[in-house]
């Protein structure tokens, strides 16, 4: 008992009882991602790479010639939510993305404020 106390108390003091929590349930969808968005004028495929810590989530998007767009959310268990803003010649906008989680593949709808919203799916890149 001792002993079990003692590593649970090591693995929370190295920060580790935070991961292996999450190892045990949610989606872990850190690396580059090809994602396709549906947008009026047609497909957009576009880059994504998200670095996850917990249910914490860091993303890096190509926006319109390349140009790169920065964002937070969140992955809780399947679902998967987060925010980017661009920087266009009409000024900026934001966008909300949302969407589900399966293995290496997701998929979702992207709001895109006064320009409606589109679907969007992605595919883990290997």
């Amino acid at each position: 008992m001792r002993h079990r106390q003692s590593s649970i108390l090591l693995a929370f003091a190295l920060g580790l009882l935070p991961a292996l929590a999450f190892a045990a349930g949610g989606a872990d969808i850190t690396g580059v991602w090809e994602m396709t968005i549906q947008i009026p004028q047609g497909e957009q495929t576009v880059e994504a790479t998200f670095t996850q810590e917990g249910e914490t989530l860091k993303v890096s998007m190509e926006g319109p010639q390349g140009t790169p767009m920065e964002g937070e959310g969140t992955v809780k268990e399947s679902a998967v939510e987060w925010v980017v803003t661009i920087s266009a010649p009409m000024g900026e906008f934001t966008l909300f993305f949302a969407g589900k989680v399966d293995g290496e593949t997701m998929a979702g709808e992207v709001q895109m404020g006064d320009f409606g919203a589109a679907g969007w799916s992605a595919k883990k890149k290997k």
